[in-house]
């Protein structure tokens, strides 16, 4: 391919409004349409549910291979069941939806906020023996939280549309660790595919899921320098399972408790896939994921029927080369606009023919992410927008990491941690592990605490603990201020 103009400088006003900037792009690109009159409740565009089947194609496919299966469970859940767990319905009341049946009110149902209550029932009467297990399900489903904080579209909600919960029973502790390493495993390939960059962090008691041993959360910074949960996994060990006496036949022939671990994604992960690699000019999607991988502009004066036939002949050969491809021939509009309502819409490629083109027996593609330009020969138009849509890809993802990296940062003073978080970012400090001293640095770094870093391996040496100086340091503790 020969380059026919460099990469242009991108604008990055997210980096100064990033809300305002979100807003207004998923509006424009018409993704999402956040004036419907429900609080914290919106409405999927045609091309925004073309984006979230996209990826949702991905986390089926991921879970699939990985021997779990689909199911639809009901939205409601009755109170009996939801308030067995004691840990888990404080955990929850304060965000549940209630539902009550007629006037009198005589029968309660939640709202699902989350579905290990719903699902563990119907545990006890699938689960016999040893050999029912693993058993492992999942589902992508609306859940409902009455979000009281602010609320912000894909962000944080009242309706969460597309959750991803799995849950899994196992018939022991071994099994079922076994099974958070492989979530753990999924979602690094969902994130990775998808180009969006994570920390991973194993939460501090104080902020793990309610029910749960432990969990283990993926996080992302925002261009504000605020830290998104973006995907959960959670041990459970026998905590639902005693309460809701789901038991199984062992192989010594006595009955034991499953263990169950649950992990969920939500469209969280649209709202980092389009963040982490849009600009001013509008959206830019991974090309495997992209709804529309190359569209076509014919650039025509006039009646140009040599251009049209041109066109139709190179879109057919990408379409049976399996990329997805649309052409633009819209005649009231000029290619400029239709340049930049592409732009807008984040599609990787462009590929123009005009009459020139046609003449030379080239076309002429731009790549979203650099605005670099190529003449391609009409013989090698299929190998050239594979290759740059490797390329597009890779640029993606390796810009996106380069970031992320650079605002994380280490500390050992909570002056300094603190002046880090005030500029936005992610700063990890020494920590004993002792939850009031954990408790005391976030108090005094205004921050969250996100956790003990698992994507690390190396530990403070010789520090003492940021708020408890006569404590051994023994973990990193990652802070953030967070959405």
């Amino acid at each position: 391919m020969k380059v026919v103009r460099g990469p242009q400088e991108r604008p990055r006003s997210k980096w100064a409004s990033f809300i305002e900037w979100f807003n207004k792009v998923i509006m424009d690109a018409e993704v999402y349409d956040y004036r419907y009159p429900v609080k914290g409740a919106y409405i999927w565009r045609p091309y925004g549910v073309a984006i979230r089947r996209s990826v949702e194609a991905l986390i089926r496919r991921l879970h699939d291979e990985t021997g779990h299966q689909e199911v639809i469970f009901p939205v409601f859940i009755p109170y009996e069941f939801f308030s067995k767990e004691s840990e888990h319905i404080r955990g929850f009341e304060n965000e549940v939806f209630w539902v009550s049946k007629g006037t009198s009110g005589e029968e309660r149902l939640v709202l699902r906020p989350t579905s290990e209550t719903a699902m563990m029932p119907m545990f006890k009467l699938w689960i016999r023996d040893h050999t029912d297990l693993p058993l492992r399900v999942y589902q992508i489903a609306s859940v409902f939280r009455a979000e009281t904080k602010m609320t912000h579209p894909m962000i944080r909600l009242r309706e969460i549309s597309m959750f991803k919960e799995a849950h899994t029973a196992h018939v022991d502790r071994e099994d079922a660790e076994r099974q958070i390493k492989e979530a753990v495993g999924i979602y690094r390939r969902i994130f990775d595919e998808l180009c969006i960059p994570y920390l991973i962090s194993r939460r501090p008691e104080w902020d793990k899921f309610a029910g749960a041993v432990y969990t283990i959360a993926f996080d992302t910074i925002m261009p504000d320098g605020k830290t998104m949960q973006i995907g959960t996994v959670h041990y459970l060990g026998e905590n639902f399972s005693r309460v809701f006496d789901v038991k199984y036949l062992g192989k010594d022939g006595q009955m034991h408790y499953v263990h169950t671990t649950s992990y969920g994604i939500s469209e969280r992960v649209i709202a980092s896939l389009l963040t982490f690699h849009g600009d001013d000019r509008g959206l830019l999607l991974p090309p495997r994921y992209a709804p529309i991988q190359v569209v076509v502009v014919p650039i025509m004066y006039g009646e140009d029927q040599a251009v049209l036939e041109y066109v139709k002949n190179v879109s057919s050969e990408l379409l049976n080369a399996n990329v997805r491809v649309h052409v633009d021939d819209r005649r009231d509009k000029t290619p400029g606009w239709k340049f930049y309502y592409w732009e807008l819409k984040g599609i990787p490629i462009r590929l123009e023919v005009g009459p020139s083109d046609v003449k030379d027996n080239v076309v002429t593609l731009t790549r979203r992410d650099t605005f670099e330009k190529y003449n391609v020969p009409r013989n090698n138009v299929v190998e050239a927008v594979k290759d740059l849509m490797n390329a597009i890809e890779d640029n993606m993802r390796k810009s996106a990491w380069e970031w992320l990296r650079s605002r994380v940062k280490r500390s050992s003073s909570v002056s300094e941690a603190k002046a880090i978080l005030n500029e936005g970012g992610v700063v990890e400090v020494p920590w004993s592990g002792d939850d009031e001293c954990g408790k005391r640095i976030m108090e005094l770094t205004e921050s969250d605490a996100l956790g003990i870093p698992l994507d690390i391996n190396d530990t403070p040496s010789d520090l003492r603990d940021a708020a408890c100086g006569d404590k051994k340091a023994e973990y990193w503790l990652r802070l953030s201020r967070r959405y």
